[in-house]
This record gives structure tokens, C-alpha cells and sequence, in this order.
């Protein structure tokens, strides 16, 4: 297939290309609020309807139905209506952010990075599972493969969520260039691998290796808990062949034009929500959240870093 590398390009040249012309495009109604700006010097706005964005990092047909709850119980703690709406991939919610047509981003380490490089996007919150304010990213292959070390990966196929995925692309990736000093993107997708496929999902990622249509998967861990009921054996099938390092967790983030008081009633109820076991079990059917804690730019740093560095291998 050799998607990879444009997939890639595409995705950032989308951003790019709508970073130039970043305009409410919502064809919402929005009071402007005169002579108040934000941080970066834009006029803040107040909108008649909040959106949110989401993408599944699991199949999940029905996420619309699930946030539902979660968008009407933060509308009438706002007193605003507020929508969920489930985009088709990170690249897709980021650029919605950008032009305001989605508000509030549920956006892993990585999405956050661009839309705030992009975008001027701010953290407010992040998640907590496990009691961790962080996770690692894991590498899956069929236990029956042979494959014992990252090494046993060279020629194979790869499969992965999302090029703006933290844990199923920019982590694994970053590692394995610099594990077998691999100069390019491009390098590994066509020298190291064999092939790449972008499944759209971090669990139909571990399906394509568990139905041998890939022969290893990135995600995050551990993914293959949610596929169990669907797939009783995939613990037998499959193995974790190794881990990545230390990865922040996914943030709530919002545009940056969002009006200050409006961007800290947003934030003050969500964490809220940390006494409410109805809410925070509507976050953990959604992205496994256990609880929301607040956030800053700082600690997305590692992410960055990260970023810059693969970021440098690529020819824009």
C-alpha cells in the first residue's frame, strides 16, 4: 500500500493549508466579546452552542448515543446548549477546532500538539486511568509469529490507528527510528516495514494482527481488554512485544478564542464530574477515562519534543 508517508503529508498539509484561513466557518451565531482578547490577541467568542469533538479510539457505532448524556448534563451546568459531535479522525477534529466549528477537543497528547501548534489550541484538563496521569504505548503481534524483539519487525507489516494517534504512531514510531537509526519517515515505512496499514482504530489495529492482516499493531495499553467479549481468545492469540516510554494522557482541550470565563465554567465542571459516577462512567465507556484532572501545556513538553524531532525527518 505505502500509504504511510502521504497519509502523513496530507494530514499535515490539510492543517497548514487551514491554519491560513482559520475563520468561523460554523455558520453558528456567536457574541463577540469587545475589546476582550485572548492570550495570542484574537477577539474571544461566547457561542450560542457549544460543540464537542470526539473520534473513537475503539469501534464504537453508537459514541454519539454514549456523550449524549455527557453533552446534555454540561449544558445545563453552562446554561448553553451543547452538542457532541464524532468526527472521522484526529486530523479531521483538529482542523474543526481551528475554524471553531468544534469548541472543545477530546484529543490525545500528540492532536494536542498540533492543534496547539496549528491552532493556538489551550489544555485545560486531562484524563487519569489507573490512577496515572500517564500510559505507554504498546507493540502487538500474533503470539505464534516468530517475532521476539523490536528487531524481528523489520520487513513486516504495521498497522496503526492514526498518523495523529500519540501512543498508536508518534511514540512507536519516533522509538523505532531511533532504535535502528533509521534517518526518514519515509525510511521506515518503505525500508524497515514491509507495508503500512491505517486501520482508523486502535482496536481494529490489534484485530488486523490477531486476523493476520498485519503482522505487528500499535496502540495504547491495553487495548486488547475492550475487544475480549468480541474476540475471547485475542489474549491467547496476540502478544505485547515490548513498550514504549512514558506517554501523557489524552486532554480536553479548547480553542483558543473561547471566551476566558466561558473556558473556566467548562473546566470547573468537568471536574466536577469527578464526584458523579454517572458522568465518569459515561468517560470510561468512551475513552476508558477514570477520572479528569487539570492540565497544563508543560507537561505535553515530552510530546513536543517528540514532535520536533520526528518532525525534522520529513520533507513538508
Amino acid at each position: 500500500m505505502k500509504k504511510f508517508l502521504t497519509i502523513f503529508l496530507v494530514a499535515i498539509l490539510a492543517i497548514s493549508l487551514a491554519a491560513c484561513g482559520s475563520n468561523n466557518s460554523s455558520g453558528e451565531n456567536t457574541n463577540n466579546n469587545s475589546g476582550s482578547d485572548s492570550a495570542t490577541g484574537g477577539e474571544q467568542i461566547t457561542p450560542e452552542k457549544i460543540v464537542m469533538g470526539f473520534v473513537p479510539s475503539q469501534e464504537s457505532d453508537t459514541i454519539a448515543d454514549t456523550v449524549e448524556p455527557l453533552a446534555d448534563r454540561l449544558g445545563e451546568e453552562l446554561g448553553v446548549e451543547v452538542e457532541g459531535r464524532v468526527m472521522t479522525d484526529y486530523t479531521a477534529l483538529i482542523e474543526a477546532m481551528g475554524s471553531n466549528e468544534v469548541h472543545v477537543g477530546f484529543i490525545p497528547a500528540f492532536g494536542y500538539v498540533l492543534a496547539n501548534e496549528q491552532y493556538g489550541a489551550e489544555v485545560i484538563l486531562k484524563s487519569i486511568r489507573y490512577g496515572s496521569g500517564t500510559y505507554k504505548a504498546q507493540y502487538i503481534v500474533r503470539a505464534d509469529s516468530g517475532i521476539e524483539s523490536l528487531a524481528d519487525l523489520e520487513g513486516k507489516i504495521w498497522a496503526y490507528p492514526d498518523a495523529a494517534s500519540t501512543s498508536g504512531f508518534l511514540f512507536p514510531a519516533s522509538q523505532l527510528m531511533d532504535e535502528f537509526d533509521i534517518a526518514s519517515a519515509q525510511d521506515l515505512q518503505t525500508t524497515f516495514f514491509s507495508d503500512t496499514l491505517q486501520s482508523g482504530g486502535h482496536d481494529t489495529a490489534a484485530i488486523a494482527v490477531y486476523e493476520g492482516d498485519a503482522d505487528v499493531a500499535t496502540t495504547f495499553d491495553d487495548v486488547r481488554t475492550g475487544l475480549e467479549e468480541e474476540y475471547p481468545d485475542i489474549m491467547e492469540k496476540t502478544k505485547v512485544l515490548g513498550y514504549t516510554d512514558e506517554i501523557p494522557n489524552d486532554t480536553i482541550s479548547v480553542t483558543k478564542e473561547l471566551d476566558d470565563e466561558l473556558v473556566q465554567k467548562i473546566k470547573d465542571t468537568f471536574l466536577s464530574f469527578n464526584e458523579d459516577e454517572d458522568m465518569i462512567k459515561i468517560m470510561n465507556e468512551v475513552y476508558s477515562w477514570d477520572e479528569i484532572s487539570e492540565a497544563t501545556d508543560e507537561e505535553y513538553k515530552v510530546v513536543k519534543e517528540t514532535y520536533e524531532k520526528f518532525k525534522d525527518s520529513i520533507s513538508f
